[in-house]
């Protein structure tokens, strides 16, 4: 006997609300770090928001491949609340 399959409706990443909010946070950051350094900030603030910028690609890529399922090692709520 066959036991009933799930049917899961999963939309992807690209087309989700929590990827345009990660897409508009990164828009954000990035134009911060442009009036930093058009406005010539101490080098701190551009490091940090480069920084930011960095992890903020590196957790969309991971989202994009649905990494997010498969990988372990992460503490994901901590990276969660970092990233929304």
């Amino acid at each position: 006997m066959d036991s009933p399959q799930k049917v899961v409706d999963h939309q992807p990443f690209c087309l989700s609300l929590k990827c345009f909010v990660k897409t508009l946070r990164l828009v954000v950051t990035v134009a911060s770090m442009i009036f930093f350094i058009v406005a010539q900030a101490p080098e701190p603030y551009i490091v940090i928001t480069g920084f930011e910028v960095t992890i903020i690609l590196f957790l969309i890529a991971l989202y994009m491949c649905s990494l997010d399922k498969t990988m372990r090692s992460f503490f994901w709520p901590l990276l969660k609340r970092i990233d929304f």
